[in-house]
């Protein structure tokens, strides 16, 4: 029996491209585990298991606050109020977001690209805020 060759590269192609998209973290759904309001950062557990494996938690991820002006009032800074439980939805930078954090343009240190190192929670899941 012959093997055929195209159906062997795409078997080949097919496993290298499911690697390369278990890689890539854009968004998912995560468990608020500790919440540090002072640095407004999260410790947060992802809730989709991609492997066998249960997934790891990302510490540190940052936390979105934000500014409104209510009825044309004065601005005002909402920060978030997250508690342990909450399920929120959690995003990765395109790429390393420590050295822009101060709000100036900067080079990463890294070549990371959208990984989990970078998860920035852009809140809690309406669903969940009922209790």
């Amino acid at each position: 029996m012959r093997t055929d060759p195209a159906g062997s590269m795409s078997t080949i192609f097919e496993s290298f491209k499911a690697k390369i998209f278990s890689d890539l973290h854009v968004g998912f759904l995560c468990k608020v585990i500790n919440f540090d309001s002072g640095k407004c950062a999260a410790d947060v557990q992802p809730l989709i298991r991609t492997t066998s494996d249960i997934p790891a938690i990302i510490q540190g991820a940052q936390v979105l606050a934000h500014r409104l002006s209510v009825n044309g009032g004065e601005p005002q800074v909402y920060k978030p109020l997250l508690k342990q439980g909450d399920v929120v939805f959690v995003v990765c930078a395109d790429r390393e977001i420590k050295n822009a954090l101060n709000g100036s343009v900067a080079a990463a240190s890294t070549g990371r690209q959208h990984d989990v190192n970078d998860a920035v929670v852009l809140g809690v899941l309406g669903c969940n805020l009922s209790s």
